[in-house]
């Protein structure tokens, strides 16, 4: 071993390879998911699809549910925080609330979001640890995340309820209105603009209506 090859670059030289290795596994299982599905995704696939061995493919996921599950945690992880941000800022109720559901409308009708869904509700009566998979990593997540901020604030008098977590559901149940049932159906849409900001203003407004001091 040369100086410069010490123990601990070379260590992070192979935890590199191995973390982008990973990364280009989910990202062709991705694409067998969105367009086999769950059932009809196989690993021999996503191994073709993302120019690896079955070999090395079994060396990092032990099976298919195993890959799904590191798919959705990466999913959640990457677009989770920034749409919850806006929790850790000091701003009042309608400015949080506002930014949150701005952040949600958008997450929750992008591409990989969409398609997650769709897998999910066709596959969880045969499947049905996919749906707690997903649970577990993302909406159980958001709600708690919210949930807690639910508290504070009416720990501080700019709120009023004794059930932060049924609130924080309700709010999230409210920015899925109208858009995101559409774009889950894959219906055609042509004012989707002008509706985000009705949908993200009329959440904020109803939930402080019941909510708010």
């Amino acid at each position: 071993m040369s100086e410069s090859s010490s123990p601990s670059s070379l260590t992070s030289a192979c935890t590199g390879e191995s973390e982008a290795k990973r990364e280009q596994i989910l990202k062709g299982a991705y694409n067998v998911f969105a367009e086999h599905g769950y059932e009809g995704a196989s690993m021999s696939a996503i191994a073709r699809e993302a120019g690896v061995s079955k070999g090395t493919l079994y060396n990092y996921f032990t099976n298919k549910a195993d890959l799904f599950g590191a798919f959705v945690e990466k999913c959640c992880r990457e677009k989770l925080p920034p749409a919850l941000a806006p929790v850790q800022k000091e701003a009042s109720p309608k400015e949080t609330l506002t930014a949150v559901a701005r952040a949600m409308v958008q997450l929750i009708t992008q591409p990989e979001s969409l398609m997650l869904y769709r897998m999910i509700v066709s596959e969880a009566p045969h499947f049905p640890q996919l749906a707690t998979i997903f649970w577990s990593h993302g909406p159980r997540i958001a709600i708690e995340t919210l949930s807690n901020w639910i508290r504070e604030q009416t720990q501080r008098g700019t709120l009023k309820t004794d059930d932060p977590v049924f609130a924080a559901e309700q709010f999230f149940s409210l920015c899925q209105t109208r858009i995101a049932h559409r774009k889950r159906f894959n219906m055609p849409y042509d004012n989707m603009a002008e509706d985000e900001e009705k949908v993200i203003h009329t959440s904020v407004s109803m939930f402080l209506a019941t909510y708010g001091v």
